[in-house]
């Protein structure tokens, strides 16, 4: 017989145990409605693989796991998905969690199964299959289990099976009903752990069970050993105490030892999972107290704990319910949610049976809470701490360490509920640690684009002194071979030569132009008779004009006299005729010689421009034989229309 070890403190509460362990495991009817929720583990809540409406099969995946600490969802039985949203939850908060609702069809149908081989799979492929088979610690913790086979290997892997909260009997009636699914499961962990030893650990206050087990170990390596009751002896830190005698320090994990602990109810469920290819669909859960049919029943995930406890018979709709123990359960605030994979007992509250709790007093400091802690704490220091809101210092006295038993609360004469005051303090620590976590990142996040806008404009500053530089290089690489630079109009053909000689040819004809008279220009394509007979109607036409201009004149210097007539009709005498005549004469030699200035600019651009005719130097000869040739044109223009005008 193995060597058992004690461990600090502990109590003996009454166990209440018997009302549910007289009969077999009941199977349950399924609901009409199924609540199942996404977040079934410590870690966050799974994501939904399927649709509103959509029509499901048994143990199809509805939720797939969100991180390492997550784990999968199943159907409990085919049906119709008819919400995905909010819905009550068993939690002492109230507040609703993204659940999945089922509508049973009552077929019952299963999806085809999948075991696996596991002694052929590796251990990630055993981890990754659990994981999607939802599998998670059943004793209450609801770790997941894929996480707790990942070290390895390991001198002993301790069997748990203490159940040592009063009214629980769910892991006693497993043991004595499904003794050999156990031990699968414990082969299948103790070949993935590499476990050296198994030691599997029973309260003496099951007989039964002890001797289911050891009947299915028989022929194994692995012992079935009967332990002292005492309370809180199923703490996985107080049993691995019990049975090697290993005291798990503060800030160290059992696994650190080369010791793993195991819950006789998950154990099941792995088996179920690898050699079956089922997920974890359903649970033991001990319905008792004030009901009318206390028992263990085998419950569907999801079921309403109202319609469960009706089923029961619980008499009193409105009385209070504990999910869990007395000693570490929690009352429920809404009876609508689904059974969760951590709802192993349901206790339908009584006077008789839970008295109500006398008022709370001033703290004595008795040490009695000290005395029973099996951590080895100072509960009531924690206390103060707690209640000063002095979270630093309940830090330093190890508030983690409390495993929340509930034994100092149990024996303290004043009735204070300490364990509350320690839930509230791990609250408000995790909320400052999220709110730190939360800071620290957005202090990142802000570094990060800080960092990203002042990289942007270093780089952007880069490039502009890149160009810069090469623009830079380029001037200086031309300002260095001027002839290089020149060499660009050569690459098009054409060099400065052929470049001239074109411009001084644009600029003689432009000259060439301007020289020849209009009449010429436009009668240069006819005969002799129709150009006199053109340059007859021209002169005409500019004699009109002139005396037409002259009459105008004479209006203006005498506003008062009658309009002048048309020149035809007038007595206009020969020397006013000349006057005028010399008068347009002159005029049209200034334009002549307006228009060869510009010509001579056109045929010279690099020359200053030429000054108007009016500060140029022609001589009085030139211009004198310009106006004698401009009046012999408009005489012979007169003669030609008093000629034709005599004619007419």
């Amino acid at each position: 017989m193995s060597r058992l070890y004690d461990f600090h403190g502990g109590i003996h509460p009454p166990q209440h145990k018997d009302a549910a362990t007289g009969g077999p495991i009941q199977p349950l009817p399924l609901p009409p409605q199924l609540h199942i929720a996404l977040a079934q583990s410590v870690g966050n809540a799974a994501r939904p693989t399927v649709s509103v409406g959509q029509p499901v099969l048994k143990g199809q995946q509805l939720a797939q796991p969100d991180g390492r600490l997550s784990a999968a969802v199943h159907a409990p039985t085919s049906g119709t998905i008819t919400a995905i949203g909010p819905h009550p939850f068993a939690h002492p908060s109230g507040l609703p969690v993204e659940t999945i609702t089922l509508a049973p069809d009552g077929l019952d149908s299963w999806q085809p199964r999948s075991p696996l081989a596991w002694q052929d799979a590796s251990p990630a492929q055993l981890r990754s299959h659990l994981q999607d088979m939802g599998v998670v610690g059943l004793g209450g913790a609801v770790f997941p289990t894929h996480l707790k086979l990942a070290a390895s290997p390991l001198a002993t892997l301790v069997v748990n099976g203490a159940e040592c909260e009063p009214f629980i009997s769910c892991d006693d009636m497993l043991m004595r009903e499904r003794a050999a699914g156990i031990v699968d499961g414990i082969r299948i962990a103790a070949h993935a752990l590499q476990a050296g030893q198994v030691l599997i650990g029973i309260e003496d206050n099951k007989p039964h069970a002890i001797a289911a087990m050891q009947a299915a170990c028989a022929g194994t390596p692995y012992r079935v050993v009967s332990i002292p009751t005492k309370y809180p002896s199923g703490g996985a830190k107080q049993l691995i105490r019990i049975l090697t005698g290993i005291e798990v320090p503060h800030g160290t994990r059992a696994t650190d030892l080369g010791v793993q602990c195991l819950n006789v109810g998950t154990l099941y469920a792995m088996a179920r999972a690898v050699l079956h290819g089922e997920p974890l669909l359903s649970r033991i859960v001990t319905v008792t107290g004030a009901v009318a049919h206390a028992a263990n029943y085998e419950v569907a995930i999801g079921t309403p704990l109202a319609w469960l406890l009706q089923q029961a018979g619980m008499a009193d709709t409105q009385a209070e319910v504990i999910m869990g123990g007395p000693m570490m359960g929690i009352t429920l605030p809404d009876l609508h949610a689904g059974l969760p994979k951590a709802g192993n007992c349901l206790i339908a509250k009584s006077a008789a049976l839970f008295p109500p709790r006398p008022p709370e007093q001033a703290c004595i400091r008795c040490g009695d809470c000290a005395s029973v802690c099996p951590a080895q704490l100072q509960p009531m220091d924690l206390f103060w701490f707690a209640k000063s809101r002095n979270f630093g210092k309940a830090q330093e006295r190890h508030l983690f360490d409390c495993i929340e038993c509930g034994a100092c609360s149990y024996v303290c004469p004043s009735q204070i509920p300490l364990v509350d005051y320690y839930r509230f303090a791990k609250s408000e620590i995790w909320a400052a640690e999220r709110d730190k976590n939360s800071a620290s990142l957005a202090r990142q996040r802000h570094a990060f684009r800080q960092f990203r806008i002042e990289r942007d404009k270093s780089e952007k500053a880069a490039r502009l002194a890149a160009r810069a530089a090469e623009q830079a290089a380029k001037q200086a690489s031309q300002a260095a071979n001027p002839a290089a630079t020149s060499a660009a109009p050569a690459a098009s053909g054409m060099d400065d030569t052929k470049k001239a000689a074109i411009a001084a040819a644009l600029a003689r004809a432009a000259a060439q132009k301007e020289a020849k008279p209009l009449s010429e220009q436009h009668t240069s394509g006819l005969d002799d008779a129709k150009q006199a007979a053109i340059q007859a109607a021209m002169a005409r036409a500019a004699a009109r004009k002139a005396a037409a201009d002259a009459a105008k004149a004479a209006d203006a210097a005498n506003p008062g006299s009658p309009p002048a007539a048309h020149p035809a009709q007038t007595g206009m005498d020969d020397a006013k005729r000349a006057a005028v005549e010399a008068a347009m004469a002159r005029a049209a030699a200034r334009k002549a010689a307006t228009d060869a200035a510009k010509a001579a600019d056109a045929a010279n651009p690099g020359s200053p421009p030429a000054a108007p005719p009016a500060q140029t130097g022609m001589d009085d000869a030139k211009r004198a034989a310009v106006e004698a040739a401009m009046a012999r044109a408009a005489a012979r223009k007169a003669a030609a229309q008093a000629q034709k005008d005599a004619s007419e």
